[in-house]
């Protein structure tokens, strides 16, 4: 197995109570969004470099899921500090649409990575800025979210690397079944909240939604771990080079679902 010169990925082993308009700008596709597009690319098909073609290492996958976290990094931060809040909703079909393209068509595509990468950026930025501008209880809420989406992606990875859990065909099926479950708890939520306030009580900072939201992040953490495995699993078998995008691709509809039920959470935290 090539190894890399990153720590981090070397040798890895084988195998209003809350913020109220996160519903209404789009948080349910968002995250059912994220759920759906993490649980088709795990089980993406990357072939073998053909002749001529250079294979894909570790390093390939850390440059460009680098260069697609800092493209999100940079659109946010531009989009709260401007104050385009109004592109929230827009960005969100943007990237749920970019993403779809990807999914099915298990492109490689850097364009279409970097404008889902970019999209998902404007869309984050939008709503943590009117977080932290909407009162004093949210401020510094968008730099807790980034620290604690970054703590859950060391330590998912750490929990891989060790083997303390391990990704085999059954825990496969069982959290792809559990990010299907939710993407359609969170659309339904969506669905009844345009006939009832609240909906379903799942985003509406009740008792009910904090033990949703920690579910959320549970399940979006171990997803990590599937992207791992994909990225492991594609380097052992020589996958093209250019396969490192579609890579980048998984794990960013991962950090994105999990930034935003941090964010969620957050917000009903303090709110209180």
């Amino acid at each position: 197995m090539r190894t890399s010169s990153n720590p981090a990925f070397r040798k890895l082993p084988s195998g209003q109570g809350g913020y109220a308009t996160f519903d209404r700008q789009g948080g349910g596709m968002m995250g059912g969004g994220a759920a759906y597009a993490d649980a088709q690319a795990s089980q993406a098909g990357f072939g073998r470099a053909g002749s001529g073609e250079r294979a894909l290492t570790h390093d390939d996958v850390v440059i460009k899921t680098a260069i697609t976290g800092g493209t999100a990094l940079v659109a946010g931060i531009l989009t709260a500090w401007s104050g385009l809040y109004a592109l929230a909703l827009p960005a969100i079909i943007v990237g749920f649409v970019v993403s779809l393209i990807v999914i099915f068509k298990q492109s490689t595509s850097p364009v279409l990575v970097l404008l889902y990468s970019a999209a998902m950026g404007v869309a984050l930025g939008a709503l943590t800025g009117a977080l932290e501008f909407s009162g004093t209880n949210f401020q510094g809420i968008g730099f807790q979210a980034i620290v604690g989406t970054f703590g859950v992606f060391i330590g998912m990875l750490i929990v891989y690397k060790t083997g303390a859990v391990k990704v085999t065909p059954k825990f496969t099926k069982w959290l792809i079944g559990a990010s299907i479950g939710v993407a359609v708890l969170m659309l339904a939520n969506l669905v009844v909240s345009f006939f009832t306030t609240g909906g379903l009580g799942l985003r509406d900072g009740s008792p009910l939604a904090y033990l949703f939201s920690i579910v959320c992040i549970g399940v979006a953490a171990f997803s990590l771990m599937l992207d791992f495995d994909m990225a492991d699993r594609a380097v052992r078998d020589n996958a093209p080079a250019k396969f490192a995008w579609y890579i980048a691709f998984g794990l960013m509809t991962t950090l994105v679902w999990l930034y935003i039920e941090i964010l969620r959470l957050l917000s009903y935290l303090r709110s209180e």
